[in-house]
């Protein structure tokens, strides 16, 4: 049994190393396929997380810049739709698949993190490999605005989730945001808590964004390939509670982590939404282990 429980934790740990490195996955041609969300506002799909590209007065803003090797390509598509100069990088969080090619960047531009996320990324082999670059600039706390008018970006961070620094990026005059992967797409969460993520928060996390940001009608997600709604994002919020009560109600009647993961099916009412077993045994994992934390 012993055994069994120690495999059950390396496989956990396994799947959340591997989000978190992100290595390079054997492929071809390096393909971006490029949407148009809105006017001056593009999505950069392939290669990791969804890029934004936000087409300033003076330059562009982008938000999230992929898996390792493919920030040239970002640069490279960029220049295909505007002459303007890459002027600023914004990470939604510290994961290889958003972060890693931060380093191909232009040493000039500004890169903006939340905090907690910087502290996350210094830890990253990626940038010390590179002496730094790529690395964050600066950082905020709670809100940030960036700019004015049509070109106003607006920075906000309401609590841990997929990590302990998942930034909201929101373009008001477009009324749209980029949420990375705290609403990554219509699938269970992936829970780091190795970088400060919370199961047991996640889905009061996600409330707050609901209730915070307001005048929005557009949602790009970290993976999902078409943009989404708000109320898309409160269904979302509602799915990972209900599976958080699942699992709580769980340990509470003696269940093991493998029983509450076998016995876990999603709900009628969540069509569309999938909940992969690689993905339901680490995050009913990580459930147990805060419950125990509380104790």
């Amino acid at each position: 049994m012993k055994r069994g429980i120690v495999l059950g934790l390396l496989l956990a740990a396994g799947v959340i190393a591997a989000v978190k490195a992100q290595p390079p996955q054997p492929q071809g041609a390096m393909v971006i396929t490029v949407d148009k969300v809105k006017d001056n506002l593009f999505v950069l799909k392939g290669g990791g997380g969804n890029t934004a590209v936000f087409v300033n007065a003076d330059g562009v803003t982008v938000v999230d810049a992929k898996n390792p090797g493919w920030g040239e390509p970002i640069l490279a598509e960029i220049k295909k739709l505007t002459p303007k100069p890459v002027t600023r990088l914004i990470n939604t969080h510290t994961h290889g698949d958003h972060v890693s090619g931060n380093v191909a960047f232009p040493a000039t531009i500004d890169i903006v993190v939340q905090e907690n996320t910087k502290a996350n990324m210094e830890k990253m082999p990626i940038f010390k490999e590179n002496n730094g670059r790529g690395m964050a600039k600066r950082t905020f706390k709670d809100k940030m605005t960036i700019g004015k008018g049509a070109d106003q970006i607006d920075l906000y961070y309401f609590g841990p989730g997929h990590t302990n620094g998942d930034a909201i990026v929101v373009f008001p005059a477009l009324r749209t945001a980029h949420t990375g992967d705290l609403f990554q797409g219509k699938s269970l969460p992936l829970v780091d808590p190795d970088n400060g993520g919370s199961a047991l928060h996640y889905h009061e996390t996600l409330n707050k964004v609901h209730a915070g940001i307001k005048n929005v009608d557009t949602i790009i997600n970290g993976h999902m390939p078409a943009p989404t709604t708000p109320a898309d994002l409160k269904e979302y919020e509602e799915y990972v509670r209900d599976f958080v009560t699942y699992a709580q109600n769980r340990k509470k009647t003696g269940k093991s982590v493998d029983e509450a993961a076998a016995g876990y099916k999603v709900p009628d009412r969540f069509k569309g939404y999938t909940a992969a077993a690689a993905r339901v045994k680490p995050d009913v994992q990580v459930i147990y282990d805060e419950m125990d934390k509380k104790k």
